[in-house]
């Protein structure tokens, strides 16, 4: 596990080019969430998941769910940098006959632990798992990566209050807040304010950080990890599009990949970074 933050956002750096590589390859895909989401996976994948590219590897194995399944070339770069599959089939995102589908698809991809791309489904699935693991008495960990956006949906409350009611403490979700969905500012398209407030009252307790920032990223995972009798919202400030100055803050990346020309200019400004 890994400790050392510039060594995180250099690992967060060549993902975000991978993940713009692989959305300029398949001409389709979305770019905003995936760069908003990067820090995060970075941050749980190489310092503080417990987890093997290896079947049946021994030890203890966090979970972690792509509620934002739209998100997934965040998680495929994840999953290949860490040794699930090769790097060469980033390059094939949504061809025909790919392991790598437009959204998470357990079937085929090495390292998903399930389907997912309805948006506010991936909660409930995450308490599912972490019930079991209690059941079990294992002490392996849940984590849940949800969209703003997504938690207009019921079935993100419905599992909020699950969760609080079974006191999982085993599940750690991450909120990323970025402001923007495919429809525009989320605060217009259907206000999901007060963030904290309604979670809290829920029952969950919350950790309010900047998503970019590695050191409150880990800080609260640990945090979360050492809270007992209630689950655990990550609620992380981010920017969509981060990285690419002209994607910051553009919905109209949400769902957009980048063509040539942005992909160079995207690239040199990540080789300057």
């Amino acid at each position: 596990m890994m400790n050392d933050i510039d060594k995180l956002k250099e690992i967060s750096r060549n993902l975000r080019k991978d993940i713009l590589r692989m959305l300029h390859a398949a001409g389709s895909g979305h770019t905003g969430g995936s760069l908003s989401a990067i820090d995060m996976l970075t941050a749980l994948y190489f310092s503080r998941m417990r987890h093997s590219p290896t079947p049946g590897a021994s030890g203890p194995r966090d979970r972690f769910i792509l509620s934002k399944g739209h998100g997934a070339p965040a998680l495929y770069a994840v999953l290949a940098q860490s040794g699930y599959f090769d790097k060469k089939h980033l390059m094939t995102l949504r061809k025909v006959k790919s392991i790598l589908s437009g959204h998470p698809y357990s079937p085929s991809t090495p390292g998903v632990e399930v389907c997912t791309g309805s948006l506010g489904q991936g909660l409930s699935i995450s308490n599912g798992i972490a019930m079991a693991l209690k059941l079990n008495k294992s002490d392996e960990r849940v984590f849940c990566m949800m969209g703003d956006g997504e938690t207009q949906e019921g079935q993100v409350w419905e599992a909020a209050m699950t969760a609080a009611h079974y006191k999982l403490d085993n599940v750690t979700a991450f909120l990323d807040n970025n402001g923007l969905q495919i429809d525009g500012v989320v605060k217009d398209v259907m206000g999901i304010e007060p963030i904290g407030d309604k979670w809290r009252a829920f029952g969950w307790e919350v950790y309010e950080i900047d998503g970019h920032d590695f050191g409150q990223i880990l800080d609260a995972v640990d945090k979360a990890g050492r809270t007992k009798g209630k689950p655990s919202l990550i609620w992380a400030h981010t920017v969509k599009g981060k990285g690419v100055s002209f994607m910051e803050n553009k919905v109209a990346f949400h769902g957009k990949a980048p063509s040539r020309e942005e992909l160079d200019l995207a690239m040199a400004e990540l080789d300057a970074a």
